[in-house]
């Protein structure tokens, strides 16, 4: 990130036009100011000052600042890859998007608000200083760019240090420096005798170098801007875990990502590499060209066609063509995926999963490579990462997964990240862990496994409850956000005056947290959800007015709001505002269900029927829609169609005991 001048602006600035979806965006340099007219915040066209530029390559964004301080990236970039390779032009970043002025992801909106989505890593010592009564930013900066103290923390005892008289080097090995980033001091790898495998000459003792790291280089919401990379990455983000449309169900990236919860994933991680094995991080280059960045750890001969059975120079020659497959990003940006695993087009054939060989040999099947890899190793070897099978039969409602995946939850040999996203994505589903496995992932090393137990254990109470309270004094702030979460609806009196002290507490960081993000229209749902827990429907509905004012397309502010004014026993009002969302619904179902409900509560069954309908038709992965609507059904007299709406629910959720329940229990009442 750099101001927008002679030196910094790469893109092609001499009255040039780029034309998208009946918009033409003019680019233009009037006294060396670089100059942008297109739809503006109102929709109409006008021209505004390009700020700062973005990036550098494979392409360059732009920066606007408009009123209130809030700073917009354009979505037209500039390819600055070599005329040859395809680039200098002007590009959309979303071709297949119409995108109007209102949309939070035209321009102006704030999807595209650098003070949020962009700031804490390309700026250093970010502190965002958002105002949500006015919708003002007030964002300072100590350094545009990746500063010495984004990776370092804090200068001034390294200065303390310079400063010293007589300092000695050798009897300050910090510098005054925090956090000490020396896991690789005084490392070596060797190869094991047989297996010709790397081995590290003793274990990495801490995470320090890679949470450095992962502060940018992951997919996270960050919880505060009063930390610094002297603290542990779970203190001030809460790092995304393998969800499904962030990552395919074997791991692989599938949304922008940024490698941490990829690399997590590795054996390459599980054995002990660092970031900096491989990447010198001051020049941002690798430690060696090509395939030589891998041989330093790995056997020479894995880089010949004995291995890799490719033309040597070829393209599939490479070790990161086949462990590292890349996956495009805005429109140009091709990224390697860090999990460095085994490749395994079985899966693409089985889950519909990519795999790097018809990445490559794009004319051909998966079972075309299959073959191609059983030639060559009758037994090929499945790679650490054997969870996918498990996780996509869960997202299929397949019978038996919620099982499958409960066995990788409570497996130790499987990585942290893979636990926890198994306890994540049994959400639902919690009765199919053993008592045992929550307790133990409640008292896990992992912050992440900690995370995601805290917040399935809800599900389980009251026999988690005094296991839960220990979580809110817990080191990571992502945990005790969770367990403060999982514990907000305690009635009062219901804990002992210090649990309910620590609770509080807790609660009171939850809230800090989520006004920190009061920009971000969920961030005002997730601070309402608290408040209405808590009791507090005035600020709850406070906070679901503002959500819905940040984002009128935003449902969950709709449908909690209305459930304020139904706490309220204002029903009629519940109604309005769930009408009201109907328009925005898009392919969801949720708004027609809650109205449905409402419409059920005013005795108006007639009414509620067709949304019931319409929602669990919407939504037939939702078997609680399902579920409802037969229940309606059922007391509405249709009890043969109620019976049907369950039967079909029960072939796509065979697992979902209230669906089997109900279908019995409708069932008997007709003999």
């Amino acid at each position: 990130m750099q101001p927008a001048d002679d030196m910094s602006v790469l893109g092609n600035f001499a009255d040039s036009r780029f034309t998208l979806a009946g918009v033409t965006t003019r680019f233009t340099k009037r006294e060396g100011h670089y100059s942008v007219t297109t739809d503006g915040p109102d929709g109409r066209l006008a021209d505004f000052d390009v700020k700062y530029t973005f990036g550098v390559t494979p392409l360059q964004q732009y920066l606007v600042e408009l009123p209130r301080g809030h700073v917009q990236a354009l979505p037209i970039a500039w390819d600055t890859r070599p005329a040859a390779a395809g680039g200098q032009r002007w590009f959309h970043l979303y071709p297949g998007e119409r995108l109007r002025a209102g949309d939070p992801l035209h321009w102006t909106g704030y999807q595209q608000n650098w003070n949020f989505m962009c700031a804490d890593c390309h700026a250093t010592n970010v502190r965002k200083n958002y105002d949500g009564p006015t919708d003002t930013y007030a964002t300072t900066w100590s350094e545009l760019g990746v500063g010495c103290e984004a990776c370092h923390g804090p200068g001034s005892k390294h200065l303390a240090w310079a400063e010293a008289p007589g300092r000695d080097p050798r009897l300050a090995v910090s510098h005054g420096l925090v956090p000490q980033l020396d896991e690789r001091r005084g490392t070596s790898w060797s190869r094991k005798p047989v297996s010709g495998l790397p081995v590290r000459n003793r274990p990495r003792a801490s995470e320090r170098e890679i949470e450095v790291c992962g502060r940018c280089h992951s997919r996270r919401s960050q919880l505060t801007d009063d930390v610094t990379a002297a603290d542990s990455l779970h203190d001030g983000f809460r790092v995304a875990l393998l969800e499904p449309g962030l990552y395919w169900p074997d791991g692989q990236m599938r949304d922008e990502v940024f490698n941490y919860g990829s690399f997590l994933q590795s054996r390459m991680y599980a054995q002990g590499v660092t970031c900096g094995d491989c990447h010198e991080p001051h020049s941002g280059r690798l430690r060696a060209g090509g395939d030589g960045v891998c041989l330093q750890c790995h056997e020479p001969k894995l880089a010949t066609p004995a291995h890799h059975f490719h033309p040597v120079e070829s393209a599939g020659a490479r070790c990161a063509a086949c462990h590292m497959p890349t996956t495009v990003y805005m429109q140009i940006d091709a990224r390697h995926d860090h999990a460095f695993r085994i490749p395994r087009p079985d899966l693409s054939a089985s889950l519909g999963t990519p795999n790097a060989c018809t990445n490559c040999h794009g004319d051909r099947s998966p079972q075309w490579a299959v073959d191609a890899i059983r030639a060559h190793y009758p037994r090929p070897r499945r790679g650490l990462q054997s969870f996918g099978v498990a996780f996509a039969a869960l997202e299929r409602h397949e019978p038996g997964a919620a099982r499958d995946v409960a066995a990788i939850a409570s497996d130790a040999g499987q990585p942290a990240i893979v636990r926890a996203s198994a306890l994540a994505r049994l959400t639902g589903n919690a009765a199919r862990l053993d008592p045992a496995t929550l307790l133990a992932a409640l008292r896990d090393p992992s912050p992440l496994v900690r995370r995601s137990a805290a917040a399935l254990a809800v599900e389980r109470p009251p026999a988690t409850l005094a296991d839960l309270l220990p979580l809110l004094h817990d080191p990571a702030r992502s945990v005790r956000l969770e367990a403060a979460s999982a514990l907000a609806s305690l009635p009062p009196g219901s804990l002992g005056a210090a649990e309910t002290a620590a609770l509080n507490e807790a609660l009171g960081e939850y809230s800090a947290s989520e006004r920190f993000n009061a920009d971000r229209p969920e961030s005002l749902v997730n601070l309402g959800s608290i408040l209405g827990a808590r009791g507090d429907l005035a600020g709850a509905q406070q906070a679901f007015e503002a959500a819905r004012r940040r984002d009128r397309g935003f449902l969950p502010a709709y449908i909690n709001l209305a459930d304020v004014y139904r706490a309220h026993g204002d029903e009629q009002r519940a109604e309005e505002v769930l009408r009201s969302a109907l328009p925005l619904s898009g392919s969801s179902g949720s708004a027609h269900h809650a109205l449905g409900l409402s419409l059920v509560r005013q005795k108006r069954l007639a009414e509620a029927l067709p949304l019931l309908r319409e929602a669990a038709a919407r939504e037939p992965q939702n078997a609680r829609f399902a579920y409802v609507y037969a229940v309606a059904l059922q007391e509405a007299g249709r009890r043969d169609e109620a019976i049907a709406v369950l039967r079909a629910a029960l072939r796509r959720h065979p697992d979902e005991a209230e669906l089997a329940t109900a279908l019995e229990t409708f069932t008997r009442s007709g003999r």
